[in-house]
């Protein structure tokens, strides 16, 4: 089992929920504030790690087994985004996919809203 952050169409409700929604939701977690948050053409977030000026960024956190990421849920992942480890608020380590280096500074960054849910919400 690992520990598995989403936050954006992995989270409840989302596009690539239904791949995790079967394995234990652990709670509504916010990341270290280490990070800056894009979205990537309105349709899904990327996450990166940065060393000055980052914020913290809503998600979920799931108990997943590492077979369940394997087979299921990365296969549903978009092509801009890769696995990675990120810190959480309370200093535990979790995978969570992130902006593949190359993607960097191609899409907007919506880290004033926080998480996705709040930047959709501006959407209409």
């Amino acid at each position: 089992m690992v520990l598995l952050m989403t936050n954006g169409e992995g989270m409840r409700g989302g596009a690539v929920h239904h791949t995790i929604a079967d394995h234990p939701f652990v709670g509504e977690v916010e990341t270290a504030p280490r990070y800056r948050f894009f979205s990537v053409r309105d349709q899904f977030p990327g996450l990166v790690p940065v060393g000055d000026g980052g914020s913290v960024v809503r998600g979920e956190l799931y108990d997943v087994p590492l077979e369940v990421l394997r087979d299921s849920f990365l296969p549903h992942e978009p092509a801009e985004l890769e696995l990675g480890a990120v810190e959480l608020a309370d200093g535990r380590a979790a995978l969570c996919m992130v902006l593949r280096p190359e993607e960097r500074g191609r899409h907007r960054e919506i880290t004033e809203h926080g998480g996705w849910r709040a930047y959709k919400a501006t959407l209409g």
